[in-house]
C-alpha cells in the first residue's frame, strides 16, 4: 500500500513530482463521485491498461463541515478527561519503563491521574475562552463537485475506448 503526500513522499525521479504541481493529461472520463472514478481506474487496471498514465482529479473543491452535536460543559470535560487519560497513560508507561522508584503500577496511575487533571484543565480553559462562539462539534471533509480521470496523451485514446465499454455495461444487480 502506498500513502501519498502533497510532496511525493520520497518517490524517486520516476514517481510523482516532489512539489505540488497541477495535473497533466487529457480527460478520458468524468464522474460525479470518487467511488465511480476509482471504479473506472480499477476497470482500466483489470483491462491491462497502463494505469501509471492515469490521474484522478477532484474539480470544484468544497470544504464540507458536518455538525455532529451540541457542546456542553459535560461533553467538553469528558472529552478533555479522555484525551488527557490517554496521554497520561502513555507518559506513565514511559515513566514506569525508565524510572525504578515506586513500582510500575504507581508510575502508570500517577501518569493517568495527572493526564486526566491536565486534560480537564486545558479543555475547560479552551471552552471558557470561546464564550459560546462555537457551541457545537463538527467534522470537516474536503470533497469535489466531480472527479475527472486524466490520462497522458500517449494512451488517452485507448483509455477513452475502454471507459466507453465500461459505460455500456449494465449496472450490477442489487439484492
Amino acid at each position: 500500500m502506498m500513502v501519498s503526500s502533497p510532496f511525493g513522499g520520497g518517490q524517486g525521479a520516476a514517481g510523482p513530482p516532489r512539489l505540488p504541481t497541477p495535473p497533466t493529461g487529457w480527460p478520458i472520463g468524468s464522474y460525479p463521485t470518487y467511488g465511480e472514478a476509482q471504479q473506472a481506474v480499477d476497470f482500466l487496471a483489470e483491462s491491462e491498461f497502463a494505469v501509471t498514465d492515469v490521474t484522478i482529479v477532484g474539480v470544484d473543491l468544497m470544504l464540507v463541515e458536518r455538525v455532529i452535536g451540541r457542546l456542553s460543559w459535560g461533553r467538553v470535560l469528558a472529552a478533555g478527561a479522555m484525551s488527557g487519560a490517554w496521554f497520561g497513560l502513555f507518559a506513565g508507561l514511559l515513566l514506569g519503563m525508565f524510572v525504578n522508584r515506586g513500582g510500575f503500577t504507581l508510575q502508570l496511575l500517577t501518569g493517568l491521574v495527572l493526564g486526566v487533571l491536565s486534560g480537564l484543565a486545558f479543555s475547560a480553559i479552551g471552552y471558557r475562552t470561546s464564550r459560546g462562539r462555537r457551541d457545537f462539534s463538527s467534522a470537516s471533509q474536503l470533497v469535489a463537485g466531480r472527479y475527472d480521470v486524466l490520462c497522458q496523451p500517449r494512451s488517452a485514446e485507448q483509455g477513452r475506448e475502454l471507459l466507453a465499454k465500461l459505460a455500456l455495461r449494465p449496472p450490477p444487480a442489487t439484492a
